[in-house]
């Protein structure tokens, strides 16, 4: 049986990085390249010396394409990844990065709108959409992805804005450069690209729970078997419509295990009242599933 859940996980990850490769050569050869736009982090500064080296360096001996820096790029975080994350998280980001470099390379540049503003926001939700997924099945897409999971273990910040936060000198680069209107639409591309990016990869994202329940044995049982999630009891807290006696439990979960815990609740105590509230800090310890 671990067998057969490890091979269905590792051929999700497959799927992920490949969908991702898609994603990414969408994305470009679509929407950025035809529109001036720059994407976010590694991609982003592909782009960036592809252009300058093309529009500077034309005595290169071979050209520094998008693809080919794309790899190159990555090399040293696929390093960084080896020591601070983990072995199998490096090897399927590596092949997460190698197909996105094929696919780049072999897609033909197609121009579906000329529209700056159109071809930010489309090729940031498509680029978005796959590097989320690529994250929830615990792999990575390379470059900032990598910087900003390891950074988010001592920070706590979200993938989403440490990405936004590292492309601010890419972009006052490419407006100082090639200019300034084009700079706002990479500007609003990579913010669309770090919130979906959010909104598909939600294991980042904290929530406040406080269950009111009259079993609170049995919740607490199958939330820790279940979840691994430590709790905060207090008794004696009365109901104000019946005055019956209840007990109240504090826990914090990600929003990725939302469906988990409701899933739990109903087999528990599907009369208890359950609130769920955005946390926007903790402090502590916060269990979290290792990546490997």
């Amino acid at each position: 049986m671990d067998d057969l859940a490890r091979k269905h996980q590792n051929m999700a990850k497959i799927s992920a990085a490949i969908l991702y490769g898609i994603c990414v050569s969408i994305a470009l050869n679509f929407f950025w390249e035809e529109g001036g736009i720059y994407a976010s982090g590694i991609t982003g500064f592909a782009q960036f010396i592809h252009t300058v080296t093309s529009k500077f360096m034309p005595f290169l001996p071979f050209p520094l394409t998008t693809s080919l820096m794309l790899f190159v790029l990555n090399v040293p975080l696929f390093i960084l990844a080896w020591f601070k994350i983990g072995h199998h998280f490096t090897i399927y980001t590596f092949i997460a990065v190698v197909f996105s470099s094929v696919m780049v390379q072999i897609m033909p540049v197609t121009q579906l709108t000329t529209n700056p503003i159109i071809c930010a926001i489309f090729g940031a939700v498509i680029n978005g959409f796959g590097t989320g997924t690529a994250l929830k099945n615990d792999i990575s897409t390379g470059g900032l992805d990598i910087i900003g999971i390891v950074l988010r273990k001592k920070t706590g910040r979200s993938v989403g804005s440490i990405n936004i936060m590292f492309n601010v000198a890419l972009v006052f680069a490419a407006g100082f450069l090639f200019g300034w209107e084009h700079a706002l639409y990479s500007i609003l591309s990579i913010f669309v690209n770090g919130k979906v990016i959010d909104m598909v990869y939600t294991r980042q994202q904290k929530l406040q729970v406080m269950i009111i329940t009259d079993k609170p044995k049995i919740v607490i049982q199958m939330i820790q078997d279940e979840m691994r999630r430590g709790i905060t009891i207090v008794h004696d807290v009365e109901g104000a419509y019946n005055r019956e006696e209840k007990t109240m439990l504090f826990t914090v979960i990600s929003r990725f295990e939302m469906h988990d815990l409701e899933t739990v609740m109903r087999q528990a105590d599907d009369h208890a009242f359950v609130s769920m509230t955005e946390a926007v800090k903790i402090l502590g310890h916060f269990y979290e599933p290792k990546i490997k």
